[in-house]
């Protein structure tokens, strides 16, 4: 489990990589419909029926996700990058969202102590921290910010939602809408975020071909390996 008293700009950290390729992707081929590109009242009209729940639980189970912890946004300008989605620590839930411009949005839902702990216990921030420039309540949400980043964090059930960026890439105004706009996800937007059936989470670990069976585990690097 991660701990409690680290900052949430950190614990974001590990979806850095998967959204760089996400970005990648959405610039390169362009981004299909999901939460996030579209708006909320078209989503809400949506006369489609609802996605067969039991087919939702399997299909979050397959990834390692709990429906309850998948949240979802929304920005103008930006589109979920599937390819970000999956698990944050133990049971929570991460993905990222992406703008053509390079902007790029991380959300994420942990079950931890209240974003309050966040503002009050971070006068002495950890080994490899970078130190607050600020932390205050705004409305609902906790705001904290470094120097390079800043994020929103609000407490509902239990759960710590946060929406953090790059100061330098997205201005609070278009994070503070994100962080506002964050719920979570109905039927129709489970079935938008989670993996298809027979997929998985897109930060799973890649299957390496090049093994040996015995041995210390090393790579084959040898002609024809396979890689």
């Amino acid at each position: 489990m991660t701990s409690h008293t680290r900052s949430p700009l950190l614990r974001l950290r590990p979806l850095l990589l998967a959204a760089a390729l996400a970005l990648a992707a959405v610039t390169g081929c362009g981004t299909a419909s999901a939460p996030g590109s579209e708006p909320a009242a078209e989503r809400s009209s949506s006369a489609e029926p609802a996605p067969d729940r039991a087919e939702l639980e399997a299909r979050a189970a397959a990834a390692q996700l709990v429906t309850d912890h998948v949240w979802v946004t929304e920005a103008a300008g930006y589109a979920l990058a599937r390819q970000s989605v999956g698990v944050l620590g133990d049971d929570g839930f991460g993905s990222s969202y992406t703008a053509p411009d390079g902007g790029l949005l991380q959300l994420s839902v942990e079950r931890r102590p209240h974003a309050v702990a966040d503002c009050t216990g971070a006068a002495a921030p950890a080994d490899g921290e970078k130190p607050l420039v600020t932390c205050e309540r705004d409305g609902e949400h906790w705001y904290r910010a470094t120097e390079s980043d800043h994020a929103y964090a609000r407490e509902q059930d239990g759960l710590v939602i946060t929406v953090s960026g790059a100061r330098e890439k997205v201005d609070r105004a278009t994070l503070r809408s994100a962080a506002r706009a964050a719920h979570r996800a109905d039927g129709h937007e489970l079935d938008r975020v989670l993996p298809p059936a027979g997929g998985g989470s897109g930060q799973q670990p890649v299957e390496r071909g090049d093994l040996p069976p015995v041995g210390d585990g090393a790579p084959d690097n040898e002609v024809g390996a396979s890689g």
